[in-house]
């Protein structure tokens, strides 16, 4: 089984939301994980978007990318600028690949509008980490 890591600068939007979908959607497939370089806390509104796919993220709770030390992971993936740049090095045969997604909790606008920015992102989270992971998969 693939062994992923999503790492984001607060493990509070990007990296919960695609820990969700990976485990959701390529269950049995990839473990996916999620941690933070300067955790927070889960987002509200990463939870409720969530939901509305029936994936429950309720649980989760952000984590720093040193509580996971020790953890061998075959891919890590860092899903903002800022994780990135501050990526920690990882040893053995993990790839780590940058696939930058907008920070949803910074959107402005009505609620309406902040809550369209976080499906945005949720939505294009799945377009493009499922058929990635898919590839890894299939190549072994």
């Amino acid at each position: 089984m693939l062994k992923v890591l999503f790492l984001c600068t607060e493990n509070a939007c990007r990296s919960q939301m695609a820990e969700g979908l990976v485990n959701h959607d390529l269950a049995g497939q990839v473990k996916a994980f999620s941690a933070g370089v300067r955790p927070s806390r889960v987002n509200p509104r990463a939870i409720q978007v969530m939901n509305e796919l029936g994936i429950d993220i309720s649980h989760h709770r952000s984590k720093s990318v040193n509580d996971l030390a020790g953890e061998q992971f075959d891919l890590v993936i860092t899903v903002c600028d800022r994780a990135q740049q501050e990526c920690p090095f990882f040893p053995g045969e993990t790839e780590v690949i940058h696939i930058g997604f907008p920070d949803p909790a910074r959107a402005t606008g009505t609620e309406a509008e902040i809550m369209a920015a976080f499906r945005q992102v949720r939505d294009d989270m799945r377009e493009h980490l499922i058929p990635l992971l898919r590839k890894k998969i299939e190549a072994g």
